[in-house]
């Protein structure tokens, strides 16, 4: 009890730190990913609990003097920084050909940095940053549906092997939907029945993703394919 007597673990820096991890982690609860509420906001509590202890070194260790200890709570944030990493690398995760889980992974490690900001008294710095946190997760969200937008796709069409290399056929019908592929991998499946052609497309947000998986259902050749967004 006297040691946490001697910590300036007072209302205000705990309470900001709860308040600013819980409306970044409400936005990402509210979107479904599976980092949410609790974690961010036991993240940011945290990084301020430790940044306020590492103000205080001297109640860490009865009867040393001023001189015995070096008071650097920048190791501290350093520390509290590096290790959210391994928290922040559990929740990026690959599914097929796309990477999912970055930006909750970086609203993680900015929720920490919050939290130190807290910590160490830098409220101007700390509201700032929540404010400009919650609008870049949330109002650019809305931004992103309003502008134009690129989308890069990994295509990988199956033909059924008959003595001819069907690349010209896959071109054309690439560009028969405004599609412009870049380099054209082929490959020859174990069964030996099957070429595989696969491709990354670079193309407007629109319809022509949806009729190409259309047109490669329709085609008898094809005996399978997969259509796979790199976004996030």
């Amino acid at each position: 009890m006297d040691f946490l007597a001697a910590l300036p673990i007072d209302g205000p820096p705990v309470l900001g730190a709860a308040v600013a991890g819980g409306l970044i982690g409400l936005e990402r609860e509210m979107r479904g990913h599976p980092a949410g509420l609790r974690t961010h906001m036991l993240v940011c509590v945290a990084a301020t609990l430790l940044m306020l202890a590492a103000g205080h070194p001297l109640t860490w260790t009865p009867g040393a003097t001023p001189e015995m200890i070096r008071v650097d709570p920048v190791r501290m944030a350093h520390g509290i920084l590096t290790g959210i990493g391994f928290l922040c690398g559990g929740v990026i995760f690959r599914h097929g050909l796309t990477v999912r889980g970055l930006t909750t992974a970086a609203s993680l490690w900015t929720t920490s940095a919050l939290g130190v900001l807290f910590g160490v008294g830098a409220w101007e710095l700390a509201i700032g940053g929540s404010t400009l946190a919650l609008v870049i997760l949330a109002a650019f969200r809305w931004l992103d549906r309003v502008l134009p937008q690129m989308v890069v796709v990994d295509v990988a069409v199956r033909y059924r092997r008959d003595g001819v290399i069907p690349r010209d056929r896959f071109v054309g019908l690439l560009k028969d939907l405004g599609l412009r592929p870049g380099g054209i991998s082929t490959k020859l499946l174990k069964d030996g029945g099957q070429l595989e052609l696969g491709t990354t497309l670079r193309a407007p947000k629109g319809d022509g993703i949806d009729s190409l998986a259309d047109r490669l259902a329709a085609d008898p050749q094809v005996s399978g394919f997969e259509i796979e967004p790199r976004n996030d």
